[in-house]
Parts: structure tokens; C-alpha cells; sequence
């Protein structure tokens, strides 16, 4: 694997990464949180979009690879100034940094970065286009619910996922539409039609099901529910349901609680309790959110150490298993 940009990827790739992230897993439990994989090497996480789970994780996840970890944003650098995409690109490489994860508000950007750089680029989300290390951590998170401890190996054959909420602008719901039908996992996409994007209509270009009606969803009684966050910010001048036609059809009720049944409950955050879901369902039993940001470290963990330690002298994980 040279970069990490699309979710779109073979069942047994998708696998061996999920694999991977169990072993790196493991060493949240030590008292010293750290593997030498990526001594010497230089990541710089370059982030033009707020963000706190992706780019915290990312960074812990350098570290304890005992990578030398660099945070740019779009505010504090020279693209404040007017400086394009490829030549902050080209000089962050000209330093001598071993990879680039980067984050965008432009669709294709880090596609564009990896052609530029011939360094390693790993997408950490590009505008409405992809997040496909949310997928992975979304999977390994739920491939451990459905499986428990015993996980590695295991794929989500049958499992019903239904995505809900504002699935045209979410990169979380594509890169989710491309991994987990590829594990195995029966995707329905779920939202009001003003939020479905086109290709959805049939779910046939997607391969996966769409559906306007949660309460429909509900009474099929699905495995795992994973509620997206309503991002007003690119809602600007488009049809879209207010708040309340948000809540009284598509937000996770405590009455549509009690009716789901012991399905699992996903969000990649950050949440809007109240509207896309209540605090009754982000707090129960069967909320897996916090889980999900703890597997995202392990996640990245296992995506920084595919693409930096394969050719490294310390690239042993140290007993990580």
C-alpha cells in the first residue's frame, strides 16, 4: 500500500488492516504507550478543516510509533497568505518528511498531494468525497461488537447497517458505502430525499440500499444504526428539513430506542444530541461511539505503520500482539 486514499479497497486488504489495528490494540492497555516502528521517521499531519477526533488520534498514533509528528493548519501557514495546495505540498517534502495526512475542504485534494510529493498520503477526509480511515475505524469498532474477542480474521458477512441522516454531504457515509459492503455488511442508506444524493436513488451505482423511511428501517430490526451529524454548513441555500421535520423523521428518539431492538448504535461525531440522536441512545449500553474513538487510534496506528515501516530497521512492533 503506498497511500491510504479511498475506502474502495479488496475484502482481504480491508482484513489484514483491521488485523493490524488489533495488534496495535493491544498496547493501549501498557503503562508505556509506545512501539519503535517508525523511529526516525517524520509525519506531518496538514489539516485545513477544524478537527479534534482525526487529528488527535493521528498525532497520538505518530507518537506511539515514536514517529516525529508535525501539525499544520490552514491558519497558521502560508496558505493564510495565498500559497496553492502544491507548493505547500512541495515544501513540506522538500524538508524531508516521510509522509503527509492530510485533511481538505476539496474534493481530490489529497489525491492531488500523493501525484505531487511522491511521499506517502493518507486522506484523512476530503470535502464530500471520502474519509477512509473513519470507515476502517467504524468496522473495527463494530466487527468487535458483532464478534468480541474473537475478531481478527473475521469479516461482516450479513450484517445490517443502516447509515442515517445527511448522506449527500457526508464523506463518512461514502467511504462507509464502499468498505463495508466489501466486508460483507448489507447497507442502507438512510436520510430525507432533499439529503440522499442522486446515485443513492436506487442505491444500484452505490451498491447498497436506499431508503427515505427510518421508522421502515427500525422495524426490520438492523444490526448497527450509525447516525451521521447534520452538516448545516453545507446546507447553505439548498432544500433541507428544519430541526424539528429533522427530529420528527430521522433523529434516534428515545421511542425509536426502545424500538430498535439490541441494534448497535455508531457516530462518527460530533454530536448533535437533541437532533440526530438523544442523549438516552448516545449514552446506552449499546453505544459504540466512545469505542469508535478509541479504535481510531489503533486504526491509524495500523495505517502509518503500513506505509512508513515496510522498508524501516525498527519497523518490529515490539510485541504488540
Amino acid at each position: 500500500m503506498r497511500h491510504l486514499l479511498t475506502a474502495s479497497m479488496p475484502r482481504d486488504e480491508a482484513i489484514g488492516l483491521l488485523d493490524l489495528a488489533e495488534d496495535m490494540h493491544q498496547i493501549q492497555d501498557r503503562e508505556l504507550k509506545k512501539l519503535p516502528a517508525l523511529r526516525g521517521r517524520t509525519v506531518v499531519n496538514l489539516f485545513f478543516e477544524d478537527s479534534t477526533r482525526t487529528r488527535s488520534s493521528f498525532e497520538i498514533a505518530g507518537k506511539w510509533l515514536s514517529a516525529d509528528v508535525i501539525n499544520v493548519s490552514g491558519k497558521g501557514s502560508s496558505v493564510s497568505k495565498g500559497e496553492s495546495l502544491r507548493d505547500t505540498g512541495l515544501t513540506i517534502a522538500a524538508m524531508g518528511v516521510d509522509g503527509v495526512v492530510v485533511r481538505s475542504g476539496a474534493s481530490g485534494a489529497p489525491a492531488l498531494l500523493a501525484d505531487w510529493i511522491g511521499r506517502p498520503v493518507v486522506n484523512a477526509g476530503d470535502g464530500t468525497h471520502e474519509h477512509p480511515t473513519q470507515a476502517l475505524l467504524d468496522a473495527f469498532a463494530l466487527r468487535r461488537r458483532i464478534h468480541g474477542g474473537a475478531a481478527r480474521g473475521k469479516a461482516l458477512d450479513g450484517v445490517r447497517v443502516a447509515i442515517v441522516g445527511d448522506i449527500a454531504h457526508s464523506r463518512v457515509a461514502r467511504s462507509n458505502a464502499l468498505l463495508l459492503p466489501a466486508l460483507g455488511a448489507e447497507v442502507t442508506l438512510v436520510g430525507p430525499p432533499p439529503l440522499l444524493p442522486p446515485a443513492a436513488a436506487d442505491g444500484s451505482r452505490l451498491g447498497v440500499r436506499a431508503e427515505p423511511s427510518l421508522d421502515r428501517v427500525i422495524d426490520e430490526r438492523p444490526d448497527a444504526l450509525m447516525l451521521l451529524r447534520v452538516q448545516l454548513e453545507r446546507q447553505a441555500g439548498k432544500v433541507a428539513p428544519s430541526a424539528a421535520e429533522y427530529i420528527t423523521g430521522w433523529s434516534l428518539t428515545d421511542e425509536r430506542l426502545a424500538r430498535l431492538g439490541d441494534a448497535h448504535l455508531l457516530h462518527p461525531g460530533p454530536m448533535n444530541r437533541g437532533l440526530e440522536l438523544s442523549s438516552r441512545a448516545a449514552d446506552s449500553d449499546r453505544s459504540a461511539i466512545l469505542e469508535q474513538v478509541t479504535a481510531g487510534v489503533s486504526v491509524r496506528m495500523a495505517v502509518l505503520y503500513s506505509l512508513l515501516a515496510s522498508d524501516h530497521p525498527s519497523a518490529e512492533l515490539g510485541g504488540a500482539r
